[in-house]
């Protein structure tokens, strides 16, 4: 092992001396999403596919891709954005040849964790997807024999001489831990990074010494922008379950959030409660309406302030410590995370923080974030008043809970560290797993129920079930019994959906041949969540983009109306009907904008004037206060 790291500036040259001191055989481990030494990946990669005696392994996961458009209409949306987002970012070879088959036999990519809902037609990407708990995959990294990590780091500048210290920055979640066995001699590991100064130095076990790294590749040629996809918007349903997490998360507590639109809608909702509390209990109440406001509820302004532990560093966890709300430290850390991703914004944000008070932000290990072993003592008494929040794609009435996979078993995502969160909460005093979810879904017009009788594929099991929220409610499911347990999620089923389900559960004998659902319940309607949450949304209660975006003004506009486009895609009739709503209506200076910006201000053939009308229309659908 080094003792300080050779610093290169030729990326083939370090290839050559990394294949000849492995010879020819090499697992590389890549960090999760961001944090991939892109041009060093890229190199290595072309070497083995021209050379089949180099035998080459990827262990990785979130390969990302810049976003790719399903229509004619999305490009013209995506092509200016993408242009100006993700151009500049080298695109992983590896990536383009597993969607086309191409990858040499010669070289593995095995993935844990899918860019979510992007890879889906890839048979290759299914075919090598391995499902994982995310504190799982360093033992499979060892058990795999890994022998090389590549990964984008930090350094810590100083006025002369190299640098002493680097940061692993957006990736400490496995690379730490691996780093750590290398460090002890207990691995036999190569370490390369590859240095990018628009990531920021960040503080806890993502801060190592120049030890750690047998190379270091640095130079103008491998600097480039991160990759930062835009925030999508966040919609009524978004807010009305946020309203619900926040007024369930205790003063003093912990708190962890996954990442989304429902995401941003919790944060936003928890500076509503501390920042304007009459509006967040008004709101918060007409949810509820007849309903008993659920048990066990905190709608005070905080005033000790949360801990965040989180396996992701979301977006809001930036917003919620420049407010003053997750103040709470825990071993001079307000945070502790495994790894970030944002957008734009994020990235601006976490740039421009005090030093001062981004170094009580600690990037550590997912073995630190995600599970109790080790210190355990220590972090049973740090994760006090604990509130894990995931979000799902669907919930079983038995209470299990579908999150990365279909029926036919392809992989939307993968398992992360959800199950660890939720195994988390069972094992902590006082914890709680919050599972949020849309009650349905709408795909060419055709609208179904997100909760469901029953589905081949779970990520979470019925007997971990606990708290569920859609934009109806929640259901309090720990320590219930199963009668219980459907009663309660049906009561916050979409009422289109709750006969049927009814139906089912008596048929099966899980439900009394006479219960009905109470009257309270019967009027989970998206028109009553738009009737309680959009006098608020029309006055800037509750904005499109609470966290900002990444977008043009412009650009904020039309994700607005392609909200509305995207469900009904492929269905002519509902489409029809959101074109018909653009005649006699009278587009404004932020429309007009928003045509130009997709070349449909005058647009010169029929189909044109279609892809107007139905814009248009979902423009004239858009409320006052973003039109």
């Amino acid at each position: 092992m080094s003792t300080s790291p050779t610093l290169m500036s030729d990326c083939e040259q370090l290839v050559d001396i990394l294949i000849e001191r492995l010879e020819r055989r090499i697992v590389v481990g890549l960090p999760l999403g961001l944090g991939k030494a892109n041009h060093l990946v890229n190199s290595l990669y072309r070497r083995a596919k021209a050379d089949s005696s180099i035998s080459l392994t990827i262990f990785t996961a979130l390969t990302l891709e810049a976003p790719a458009a399903d229509s004619e209409l999305e490009a013209r949306f995506l092509q200016p954005l993408a242009e100006r987002l993700f151009d500049a970012y080298p695109a992983l070879e590896y990536a383009q040849d597993i969607r086309s088959g191409a990858l040499p036999e010669n070289i593995r990519v095995v993935d844990f964790f899918l860019q979510p809902g992007q890879w889906l037609t890839a048979p290759l990407a299914q075919q090598n997807y391995t499902s994982l708990n995310y504190t799982h995959a360093l033992d499979t990294l060892i058990r795999e024999e890994v022998n090389l990590i590549l990964q984008l780091v930090s350094p810590l500048e100083q006025e002369a001489g190299p640098a002493q210290r680097y940061s692993l920055s957006c990736n400490p979640d496995i690379s730490a831990d691996l780093l750590d066995r290398r460090r002890s001699g207990t691995m036999q590991i190569i370490s390369v990074g590859q240095v990018n100064r628009a990531l920021p130095f960040m503080r806890g076990d993502a801060d190592r010494p120049a030890s750690d790294f047998d190379f270091i590749l640095a130079g103008d040629a491998f600097e480039f922008p991160l990759f930062s996809p835009p925030n999508k918007p966040a919609s009524l349903n978004d807010y009305a379950i946020g309203l619900q997490v926040a007024r369930l998360i205790p003063d003093a507590g912990s708190l962890q959030i996954g990442i989304g639109s429902i995401g941003d809608a919790i944060t936003h909702s928890l500076l509503l409660r501390q920042q304007q509390n009459p509006l967040f209990q008004q709101l918060s109440a007409a949810l509820d309406g007849a309903r008993p406001t659920p048990e066990d509820t905190h709608i005070a302004p905080f005033e000790e302030g949360v801990y965040g532990v989180t396996e992701m560093l979301v977006e809001g966890f930036l917003e919620l410590i420049r407010s003053g709300i997750m103040k709470r430290e825990v071993d001079g850390a307000v945070v502790h995370a495994g790894f970030f991703i944002g957008s734009p914004v994020f990235h601006q944000r976490l740039a421009e923080m005090p030093a001062a008070q981004r170094d009580k932000i600690a990037m550590m290990p997912v073995s630190f974030t995600n599970q109790l072993y080790g210190d355990e003592a220590q972090k049973r008494q740090a994760r006090c008043g604990a509130r894990f929040v995931n979000s799902a794609i669907m919930v079983t009435l038995g209470g299990a809970v579908v999150s990365d996979g279909l029926a036919d078993n392809k992989v939307i995502s993968g398992v992360g560290g959800q199950y660890n969160f939720v195994a988390q909460a069972f094992a902590l005093e006082g914890a709680r797993s919050i599972i949020t979810l849309e009650a349905t879904r709408t795909r060419k017009g055709k609208t179904l129920s997100n909760i469901c009788w029953e589905y081949p594929h779970t990520t979470i099991p019925r007997h971990l079930r606990d708290i569920v929220i859609t934009e109806y409610g929640m259901a309090d499911l720990r320590d219930k019994s199963d009668a219980q347990v459907i009663a309660a999620l049906l009561n916050i089923c979409d009422s289109a959906f709750q006969p049927a389900l009814l139906e089912q559960a008596k048929k099966a004998g899980k439900l009394p041949a006479d219960y009905q659902i109470a009257e309270p319940y019967r009027d989970n309607t998206p028109e009553r969540i738009a009737q309680t949450l959009q006098p608020a949304f029309n006055a800037g209660h509750l904005p499109s983009f609470p966290l900002g975006s990444g977008m043009t003004a412009e650009e904020e506009h039309l994700a607005g109306a392609l909200s509305i486009l995207s469900p009904i895609a492929g269905d002519l009739k509902a489409m029809l009907s959101v074109a018909l709503k653009s005649i006699g209506y009278r587009p404004n200076p932020a429309d007009l904008g928003a045509l130009e910006r997709m070349r449909l201000a005058a647009p010169s053939s029929f189909k044109e004037r279609i892809y107007r009308a139905l814009l248009l229309g979902a423009m004239a659908s858009r409320s006052p206060a973003e039109q």
